[in-house]
C-alpha cells in the first residue's frame, strides 16, 4: 500500500491518505476512528493496515493534482542518518568510509514536503548540495536485532533529499547542523509498505535538476545494506516505531563536480527511488 500526508481541499491541516493511481482518500474517511497520521497507523499494527486496505478498494478519491503534500513523516520519534554509505560518494568528498557507519541525527525542523520550498540565507551558506537517499521507516520496535531479522521490523520506505550545507559540514566535527537547517530534509511524497519492496537493495536511485541526471545508481551499491544498518543501529538502542532512517547517498554530488552544481535561488531539484516515487524541492535564498 501507498500512503502520504496531504492537505485536501477545504482543510488547513495535513491528514494521512491512502494513495493509488486514481487519487487519494483520507484514511479517517475510510474507517471510523481511522488514523490521521502515519505514526498513528504504525502504532495500530498490521490489523489496522489490513482494515484500511479492505475499505479502500471502492472509495471515492480526490485527484492527486488537487492536494498539497506534507512531509511523509510528521512526528518521527527520531531521524537517524547514515553518511558515507556508498563508496563513490565517500571518495568524491575525500572522506573515509570506516568499518562502522557514520551516524548522525537530523532535527525535526528540517522536515519538508514534496513540492515545498526550502529557503536559506546566502550569508550562512552558498554551498548547498543535494543527496538522494532511500528512507526506511521502522514499524516494530527493534533492539539488538540480527541482520537476518532486521527487515521484519520495517514498516515501509520513502524518499529523502538529505540537503547539506557543505561549508558548515567541513567546518564542524559533527554533521547534524549542516543537514538540519529549516527545510533541509524533504521526505516523501509517499511511504510504500514493506511488502511492496521485497528487496530494498535492488532499487534505482537518482537526482535530476532540469534535464540533467546528476545521480544515477542503485541501492545495491550501498556499503552496508538496510538490514545491516538496522542491526547496527539497534545495538543497545531501541529503534521506536515511526523512526526514520536515511541510508546514505550515492556518488554524483554537486559539490564534487567540476564545475560545481549547487542548489541556488530558483533551483528545482528532484530525487527519486524506483517503486517509491520522486520528491521535488524548490529552492530560494535570502541575503
Amino acid at each position: 500500500m501507498r500512503f502520504a500526508h496531504v492537505v485536501v481541499p477545504g482543510s488547513a491541516s495535513p491528514v494521512l491518505a491512502h494513495v493509488t493511481d486514481d487519487g487519494v482518500v483520507a484514511v479517517p474517511d475510510l474507517i471510523a476512528g481511522g488514523p490521521a497520521t502515519l505514526e498513528q497507523l504504525i502504532s495500530g499494527g498490521d490489523d489496522l493496515v489490513r482494515r484500511i486496505e479492505g475499505a479502500a478498494s471502492d472509495a471515492a478519491r480526490i485527484p492527486i493534482a488537487d492536494v498539497t503534500f506534507a512531509p511523509a513523516v510528521l512526528t518521527p520519534p527520531s531521524i537517524m542518518a547514515v553518511g558515507l554509505n556508498y563508496s563513490a560518494h565517500a571518495g568524491e568528498l575525500s572522506l573515509k568510509s570506516d568499518d562502522t557507519p557514520t551516524v548522525f541525527t537530523l532535527w525535526p525542523n528540517s522536515l519538508a514536503a514534496h513540492k515545498g520550498t526550502t529557503t536559506w540565507s546566502r550569508a550562512q551558506t552558498e554551498s548547498v548540495d543535494y543527496e538522494a537517499e532511500l528512507g526506511v521507516i521502522i514499524g516494530r520496535a527493534a533492539r539488538d536485532v540480527s541482520e537476518a531479522d532486521a527487515l521484519d521490523h520495517v514498516f515501509g520506505y520513502t524518499v529523502v533529499n538529505d540537503i547539506s550545507a557543505r561549508n558548515i559540514q567541513y567546518s564542524e566535527a559533527q554533521w547534524c547542523r549542516c543537514k538540519s537547517l529549516d527545510g533541509f530534509t524533504p521526505v516523501g511524497p509517499y511511504v510504500v509498505t514493506a511488502d511492496e519492496i521485497p528487496d530494498p537493495q535492488a532499487l534505482k536511485i537518482w537526482t535530476r535538476i532540469g534535464d540533467d541526471l546528476l545521480q544515477d545508481a542503485t541501492t545495491g551499491q550501498m556499503i552496508r545494506s538496510v538490514a545491516k544498518l538496522i542491526a547496527h543501529l539497534s545495538k543497545g538502542i531501541t529503534l521506536l516505531p515511526g523512526t526514520l532512517i536515511s541510508t546514505g547517498s550515492p556518488g554524483g554530488s554537486g559539490y564534487s563536480r567540476t564545475p560545481q552544481v549547487l542548489l541556488t535561488d530558483g533551483t528545482t531539484v528532484s530525487v527519486g527511488v524506483e517503486h517509491i516515487g520522486e520528491l521535488t524541492t524548490h529552492c530560494r535564498t535570502t541575503e
